[in-house]
């Protein structure tokens, strides 16, 4: 899948510059999910410009930018035998326009040949990213996994490789 054409777009690993950006894209997202879920226990809503240059580290992470601006972002790293997948984020004026489903399969196109399946998770309510993840193969299941210690309510889908 192509990025979505916009001119002056660009993808780009993330650095520990683009954590203050990251920090408030995440924040402009989160909101929403707050929102809808009805919780403001959201680990994204709370995190520190310093946990954020934290994971920028540790995990996989890639930005798209339309000229200065930072609009998506996603992040992905290895647990054991998944990948997982999380802080999928497209700024709130652009959704819609096909590039949180360009960040997704990006994320997902990285993953290691050990990984067996791809797995994320969001909020219960959140019915516009379920949709988008089951259009991307993923399940609902009823396995716990990351999101039982971050969001009350949250459902986990996996998606198997190969």
């Amino acid at each position: 899948m192509d990025i979505p054409e916009v001119p002056g777009t660009r993808l780009l690993e993330a650095t520990a510059v683009d954590a203050p950006e990251l920090l408030v894209l995440q924040r402009c997202c989160w909101v929403q999910e707050a929102i809808l879920n009805t919780t403001l226990e959201i680990p994204a809503l709370h995190e520190t410009l310093d946990e954020v240059r934290e994971w920028i580290g540790t995990w996989r992470v890639w930005v798209v930018r339309q000229g200065p601006r930072l609009v998506g972002a996603v992040r992905a790293r290895l647990e054991g035998t998944a990948w997982e997948i999380g802080r999928l984020m497209v700024a709130p004026d652009l959704t819609g326009r096909g590039l949180g489903r360009f960040l997704l399969a990006h994320a997902e196109s990285h993953a290691p040949a050990t990984a067996r399946t791809t797995e994320l998770f969001t909020g219960a309510a959140s019915k516009r990213n379920i949709a988008l993840y089951e259009r991307a193969g993923y399940r609902l299941t009823d396995q716990s996994g990351p999101a039982d210690a971050h969001i009350r309510h949250a459902v986990y889908l996996v998606k198997p490789r190969g």
